[in-house]
């Protein structure tokens, strides 16, 4: 006997909130992309890959975030547009702070070990 044959999925059966966060992570991909499309700027494809997927990413923790805030489905799949094709923008200025903010850390760190380097040759 043959095993039956795979039932298709049943999007009724899939959780609410997982099937909106595909749905939002597709949205966020599709706007990133359309921005890159339009864009004359030639870059790496993993440059493309990780603007599309922090674009994703973002979608789905915005969807989630005004889920309960917005309850027009509409704004919120506007919202999370936006939101996604901003966010290649905002994720490299925290990058770009990260950065400065640890090689201040690292020029502090380094200054005080050459004080102390100093201080002990003169005794």
């Amino acid at each position: 006997m043959s095993p039956p044959p795979p039932t298709p999925i049943d999007p009724e059966t899939i959780p609410k909130e997982v099937r909106d966060g595909f749905v939002a992570s597709i949205i966020g991909g599709m706007a990133m992309a359309a921005r890159l499309l339009l864009s004359d700027e030639k870059h790496s494809w993993g440059w493309y890959a990780r603007r599309c997927i922090a674009a994703s990413l973002t979608a789905v923790v915005v969807n989630a975030a005004v889920q309960d805030q917005i309850s027009s489905n509409g704004l919120r799949i506007g919202t999370v547009g936006v939101c996604s094709y901003c966010a290649p923008e905002a994720l490299d200025a925290l990058l770009r702070w990260v950065k400065a903010r640890a090689e201040r850390e690292v020029e502090k760190v380094s200054k005080s070990n050459g004080k102390n380097k100093q201080t002990a040759k003169r005794k």
